[in-house]
């Protein structure tokens, strides 16, 4: 039994912590989960599943909603689609896997998927956005929430009206990222338009945009009002900031720390090759900014995981544990470790 305050309730879903990891494909797998869970993310969602996908045989697709063994509560799946009896279908034969919230993304801008009025083209066909919830809401026993975007592009924001449809039809929580489907990434989000959105509904809303430190953290709830914080893209090799910890605090020791449990949650998820190959995409982020970039071929190329923890000690042999991440990130070099050569460190440029 939690004795924490819940932050707040999706439904009678208590949500204990005000951040959380975004769906982010190919990011937010089951492996990035439990490294992120340990630093104190509220509530996790999986990586969005098409309704296509989920209604027929057995695919790799069903496996983006994987639970870690451990359990994950509590859990969101996100899904999409632009049929609603679809999305009915494949969430009723989720909802049995472990969700304790289904989630329909409406705020993915990729052509494929919106263009086809899925994703933030579900924004666009507000009968769908009513129909689709009036459905989920009637027949599941989890609650039903939705993400959203500021609209289509800059001319046409609805993101009020739709959310006032989603939660007339049973939503239980609104989520927005401040930025149209045309601005992609790029931009300032507008936390104007997350305060406004906070007004407008009776449920708890969720912010997501331009979160970088854990001031942005607070400095996003205060001006918006917002229940709690999605974090992205800046969680990718910082899942320190869902526990309100600064990247810039750490030293090198807590970063080579978390690798070593990264690296052991991917390749008991996935096996050692594969596992290996998911670490190469999360090494990127975690030396992003940093001295040790130049290294990242060598464990890009480690055939086995003894052989990247190798490499691993010997980057620790030659960088002191206690070195203050900040100070790394100013580094122009350091003395190349033995089991890397020159041409590692030629490969990439600092």
């Amino acid at each position: 039994m939690n004795s924490q305050k819940p932050s707040f309730f999706i439904c009678d879903l208590p949500i204990y912590g005000d951040t959380i990891l975004s769906p982010m494909a190919a990011y937010s797998d089951v492996p990035f989960r439990a490294i992120c869970r340990r630093f104190g993310a509220a509530m996790h969602y999986t990586e969005f599943v098409p309704t296509e996908a989920l209604i027929g045989d057995p695919n790799p697709l069903w496996r983006r909603l994987d639970v870690h063994p451990a359990g994950e509560h509590p859990m969101v799946f996100q899904i999409f689609g632009s049929d609603a009896q679809q999305i009915l279908f494949a969430a009723q034969r989720i909802e049995a896997w472990g969700a304790d919230v289904i989630d329909i993304n409406m705020g993915c801008s990729v052509p494929k998927v919106s263009e086809k009025g899925a994703g933030v083209g579900m924004m666009r066909q507000p009968k769908l956005v009513a129909e689709t919830f009036r459905l989920l809401t009637r027949h599941l026993r989890v609650p039903v929430t939705g993400k959203l975007r500021l609209g289509w592009d800059e001319a046409s924001q609805n993101y009020l009206e739709i959310a006032k449809i989603m939660v007339g039809n049973g939503a239980a929580l609104v989520a927005l990222h401040g930025r149209t489907r045309s601005q992609k990434y790029r931009g300032q989000a507008d936390w104007e338009a997350i305060a406004k959105l906070k007004q407008a509904v009776n449920v708890p809303v969720l912010g997501n945009g331009d979160i970088h430190t854990v001031a942005d953290i607070d400095r996003m709830k205060a001006y918006t009002g917002c229940d709690g914080v999605l974090i992205g893209r800046a969680a990718l090799g910082n899942p320190w900031l869902l526990g309100r910890i600064d990247r810039e605090q750490l030293t090198f020791g807590e970063v080579t720390a978390v690798l070593r449990q990264h690296l052991h949650e991917a390749i008991s998820y996935y096996g050692t090759r594969d596992g290996l190959r998911n670490m190469n995409r999360h090494l990127k982020k975690y030396f992003s900014g940093l001295a040790l970039k130049p290294f990242l071929p060598a464990f890009q190329a480690a055939p086995t995981a003894v052989a990247f923890e190798e490499l691993l000690h010997e980057l620790e042999t030659a960088v002191p544990s206690h070195l203050p991440i900040a100070d790394l990130r100013q580094m122009s070099h350091f003395p190349l470790p033995r089991k890397f050569t020159a041409k590692d460190a030629e490969s990439a440029k600092i």
